[in-house]
């Protein structure tokens, strides 16, 4: 693809609404450094210098999706803590609406704390409580829909199996965006895999397809007939299997299908690279552009922050930027 032609799909965006449903989380990085060992323990002792906060989960889909210049709409719950609060403020620092962010006496806020030194990641903490969401948010999250849905271009589906998408959810939702023409994008993870029918979009990782289809890919001629039975399965439109340091695997309802490379030349951590390439994949494909343009677009996309350190988006210009150097290279 042509600078040109990402430059003109990337400037589309501006007039996109999206909404976003999924699991909110808010991340924590404490950076220091390591020089010795514990004398209390066999572990490594890490002298902090700094600690950032972040969105995470479904919270970093809308802040990449506010980052490429559309507007995110946020449909999720925090806990009446301190984490919550945190969270609130750091999406209103962001510019990103807080409307449809409901808190709840039932649940903490889900809170991910990485402890890294020298670039590198040496624990992760995870406070969280995966129980479905109580009847009442439910309905206030379909009450939210529906007020929204006839100003929305897609919907995304950001799943992390931490309780707030429910199945009852997904089809109240799936029926009433189909009713209205709004394109659904759908990132699963295992419990509710198989839930999510009659989608646009549908994109696991290798992981979570070997898992949910019982099978192993042991290279990309496996993929094929791996696709071929989702597809018919699930019912979407488009169904991308993201590879890793391979790319990714396009397939459509009609048997079309197609590779792409990787474009990432340094990889410093891939927190947060799935958020990126579903926001920039449904912001493409609800701006008209074909699904493997949009994928190629999101690819590049997931290159620029593997080169970043925690879950950061990508801007237009890195994306553009990534295109340069990619062309150039060859």
């Amino acid at each position: 693809m042509k600078i040109t032609q990402a430059k003109e799909i990337l400037d589309s965006f501006a007039d996109k609404k999206i909404m976003v449903i999924g699991d909110l989380i808010l991340d924590q990085y404490i950076f220091g450094d390591v020089n010795r060992i514990s004398p209390e323990a066999p572990v490594q002792v890490v002298r902090v210098d700094n600690e950032k906060y972040g969105l995470g989960g479904a919270a970093n889909v809308s802040n990449n999706i506010k980052s490429l210049g559309a507007t995110p709409i946020v449909l999720g719950s925090i806990g009446n803590d301190l984490g919550g609060a945190q969270m609130k403020s750091l999406f209103k620092k962001s510019g990103i609406n807080t409307n449809g962010i409901f808190p709840t006496e039932e649940k903490p806020t889900i809170q991910k704390r990485r402890i890294i030194a020298r670039n590198q990641q040496l624990l992760r903490i995870d406070y969280e409580d995966t129980r479905n969401t109580d009847h009442e948010q439910q309905e206030k999250f379909m009450n939210f829909i529906k007020k929204n849905i006839h100003t929305l271009d897609a919907i995304i589906f950001q799943d992390y199996n931490k309780g707030l998408i429910t199945g009852n959810l997904i089809k109240q939702t799936i029926d009433i965006a189909n009713k209205n023409g709004v394109l659904i994008g759908v990132d699963p993870k295992k419990k509710n895999f198989f839930s999510f029918k009659n989608v646009t979009l549908f994109k696991p990782n290798r992981a979570e397809t070997e898992d949910n289809m019982n099978v192993k890919i042991s290279d990309k001629n496996d993929l094929l007939p791996i696709a071929s039975k989702m597809i018919k399965r699930i019912n979407c439109h488009y169904l991308i299997i993201t590879l890793g340091a391979e790319g990714m695997f396009i397939f459509d309802r009609h048997g079309s299908y197609s590779s792409i490379p990787t474009f990432t030349k340094e990889v410093y951590d891939v927190t947060g690279a799935g958020d990126t390439v579903i926001s920039t994949l449904m912001l493409a494909l609800a701006s008209g552009c074909s699904i493997k343009n949009a994928a190629i677009i999101a690819n590049h996309a997931a290159g620029v922050v593997c080169g970043k350190v925690g879950a950061k988006p990508a801007t237009k210009d890195e994306i553009l930027d990534s295109f340069h150097k990619w062309n150039n290279r060859k």
